[in-house]
């Protein structure tokens, strides 16, 4: 439902100046109200759903009461016709049920994606940008990039917590030990 948001979002790179942080946030705040209202509108709709699925029940329960009452008495005809209003009401019924089971996955689904979103709007109020990926593949990726720049450097990622986890002045301060670092390795 959210697909094309997500896939907008996930096309930043992985920090953000404050202007844009700004701007993104707003957008997202919109997007997210937006979701909400959708949320609110799937559920009057599944509630819409049960009150006629209830209504159609309760029919269908009249409507075999009055065959059997019918059939006590041997009023043949007005067996035949509540035969087939309850077959009218039991159609009803099943189509109900499974419509009602329909709007619960979606909305399940929604409401998924909902806190997909909020997740994101949180990652981008802390200044990174919406992750594209799951924790396990950006896990997965900074042991890459570790073993790639420095095989010693998989010995520290024990020690360091993960940047959604430090502080600006933590990301900061690695960030100007790292630029050091390559300086000292370049021989500037």
């Amino acid at each position: 439902m959210f697909d094309d948001l997500r896939d907008t979002l996930r096309t930043f790179g992985a920090r953000l100046d404050p202007d844009e942080r700004r701007r993104m946030a707003t957008g997202m705040r919109d997007a997210l109200v937006h979701a909400k209202m959708a949320l609110q509108y799937l559920r009057a709709g599944l509630a819409g759903t049960e009150a006629r699925l209830k209504a159609e029940q309760a029919e269908l329960d009249t409507v075999r009461r009055r065959q059997g009452y019918a059939a006590e008495i041997g009023d043949n005809e007005t067996v035949a016709i509540a035969e087939r209003f309850a077959a009218q009401h039991a159609e009803r019924v099943a189509m109900l049920e499974t419509k009602r089971m329909a709007q619960q996955q979606e909305l399940h689904l929604a409401e998924r994606d909902y806190e997909d979103m909020t997740q994101e709007l949180r990652r981008v109020m802390s200044g990174m940008a919406p992750s594209a990926s799951t924790p396990e593949q950006e896990a997965q990726r900074e042991v890459e990039a570790a073993l790639s720049d420095d095989p010693d450097a998989l010995l520290d990622l024990d020690s360091t917590p993960p940047p959604s986890r430090r502080s600006r002045a933590e990301r900061e301060a690695d960030a100007e030990a790292r630029l050091a670092d390559l300086k000292r390795k370049l021989g500037r």
